[in-house]
């Protein structure tokens, strides 16, 4: 009996601290999408050198997930958790005292490795500690967890920016982290190692890291000239050879077996990847046209944002349940089907749009986010062994940060057809509702695509 309450004890933990790890990163992202124009004018810089404060961070937190994950199989996931909530504390403070916008960019890049650290461990925590049976229902918490952030950041960082200044957004993010911290350092117990006694592939670890990186950064400047075109065809040749490479090592950094025979890990990975190219630059375009070309201020346009994300929080743990008793696949793929839709409307926007419009659409999108995220998981996670629970986290948060990273690319792309060397201003209105408009016919493109991917996926339960 005293050992069963433990074990419940144990988990109440796990879930809590995890809960709140998962809330921080997208809080962060969701609040600094509201400062950009504020972080712009403080220190006059363009269109094109704003949006490396979030590709910034994506690049780093992409390139790095994976051999994190790994040294969290082999060596402590519990340690690399506790490191990657120091760092987020850390370069969020930082961040609050940059004199200029490439040190705030040094300290976003910073700030990604740490919470890739907490990417490539927080899923895998609560995998390990939870039986099969009840997974569904914790990766809806932690999903609706990721919402509750993305809920909070627009409507909290409007208003902190409008009143106080987009620095203060990093000092609240300061506070949290180290909050949270110290939780998980006096009540998350034990330690989980997926692999005894392999060794770490620092050669694979090296080609990913150089590889990704090459890959995310060439596509955010892919028309900007040569050097990043080469770079990212460079990039995608060193992920072949990094693929080849793993398939012959004795402890690879990714195991290729993974992959190989397991269409549900497969396509529940590529469906994550697509589903995130095509949906992350979403708020961080709709708060650019809210401000710039709507005139709203940073408080009512973070409140107009909040819609998306409220629906998420409500109904992510009902999908993630759902999946549990049906088909992950069939449950992801009907919101794809419903982001799609979103997305197609999103790009017809014009200065004349009417708000109650984006509400509507802003309500589509969350039903449709909310029925993909936590399905998606856990069919990820259910079709990987335990031994490997870490890498497959590591695998899905890689998707979900490359997506990210090429959302963002193609804004980036978008806005250099129309913005190289312009500030982003209400004078350019017209502009932007331009590069928002082709965004989001390759976003609303990519979507569809996804949708054959999630049902390629197989089926689950047996």
């Amino acid at each position: 009996m005293e050992e069963s309450q433990q074990l419940a004890s144990s988990r109440s933990y796990a879930l809590l601290v995890c809960t709140l790890a998962s809330f921080l990163t997208p809080f962060m992202g969701s609040s600094i999408n509201l400062a950009i124009p504020a972080i712009g004018a403080e220190f006059h810089a363009e269109a094109l050198s704003l949006n490396w404060v979030v590709s910034a961070f994506l690049l780093t937190s992409a390139a790095f997930l994976l051999p994190l994950g790994r040294l969290a199989d082999l060596y402590g996931r519990r340690k690399m958790f506790l490191g990657g909530l120091a760092g987020y504390t850390l370069f969020s403070f930082l961040s609050t005292l940059a004199p200029s916008l490439p040190f705030l960019i040094v300290a976003r890049a910073l700030h990604g490795i740490s919470c890739a650290m907490i990417f490539s461990t927080a899923v895998a925590i609560l995998i390990s500690t939870f039986p099969a049976h009840s997974r569904g229902r914790v990766l809806g918490i932690n999903a609706a967890a990721v919402y509750a952030g993305l809920s909070a950041g627009p409507f909290l960082g409007g208003i902190i920016t409008h009143y106080l200044g987009w620095r203060f957004l990093f000092g609240i993010n300061a506070l949290v982290g180290l909050v949270t911290l110290v939780i998980a350092w006096a009540k998350l117990r034990g330690e989980w190692v997926g692999a005894h006694g392999e060794k770490f592939d620092w050669a694979g670890s090296l080609l990913s890291v150089l590889s990704l990186a090459a890959v995310i950064y060439g596509a955010s400047t892919f028309s900007l000239g040569a050097l990043s075109r080469w770079l990212f065809f460079v990039g995608l040749g060193g992920i072949l050879l990094f693929v080849w490479q793993e398939a012959r090592a004795p402890f690879p950094l990714l195991n290729v077996r993974l992959f190989r025979g397991n269409p549900a890990f497969t396509f529940s990975n590529l469906a994550a990847l697509i589903n995130y190219s095509a949906t992350y630059a979403v708020g961080y375009l709709l708060s650019l046209y809210l401000q710039v070309a709507k005139g709203l201020d940073s408080q009512t346009a973070g409140l107009i944002l909040l819609v998306q994300p409220v629906v998420q929080v409500l109904l992510s743990p009902v999908a993630g349940q759902l999946s549990d008793r049906v088909e992950p696949r069939i449950v992801a793929s009907a919101g794809m089907g419903l982001t799609s839709l979103g997305l197609l409307v999103l790009s017809t926007l014009r200065l004349q749009s009417p708000i109650p419009l984006i509400v509507a659409n802003l309500l589509l999108l969350g039903f449709g986010f909310a029925l993909f995220s936590s399905p998606n998981t856990n069919a990820v996670m259910s079709s990987a062994p335990r031994a490997y629970y870490g890498v497959a986290s590591s695998i899905l948060g890689t998707m979900r940060l490359l997506g990210q990273a090429f959302s963002m690319a193609i804004v980036t792309i978008m806005f250099n057809l129309y913005f190289r060397g312009i500030q982003i201003a209400p004078q350019h209105a017209d502009l932007l509702v331009k590069s928002m408009n082709l965004s989001f016919i390759a976003f609303t493109v990519f979507s569809v695509g996804g949708i054959f991917a999630s049902l390629a996926r197989g089926q689950i339960h047996h």
